[in-house]
């Protein structure tokens, strides 16, 4: 991590639409509904669980396919986070 800012912040889209808005995709595909929180990625749209959920699955979805940036999927909360450069924004 650097100080300089995080390009895959500032390119990333404020919104995508989501891959589903019943709650963690992967969770759901496996009969899980343990999540905490859910995460959205602004690449493809896929929403998975956050790393306090016992699947973490929306950090398995980065180390899958690299998609840098994902926002939070809770109401009221508009925080992105950048995996790349660990970095919010």
């Amino acid at each position: 991590m650097t100080n300089q800012a995080c390009l895959h912040l500032a390119e990333a889209p404020a919104q995508v639409e989501a891959s589903t808005a019943e709650g963690c995709e992967d969770c759901l595909a496996e009969g899980r509904d343990d999540w905490v929180h859910l995460r959205l990625c602004l690449s493809c749209g896929h929403v998975g669980c956050c790393d306090s959920s016992p699947m973490r699955h929306a950090t398995g979805h980065y180390n899958a396919v690299g998609h840098p940036v994902m926002r939070s999927f809770e109401r009221g909360e508009e925080w992105r986070w950048c995996f790349v450069d660990e970095r919010i924004g």
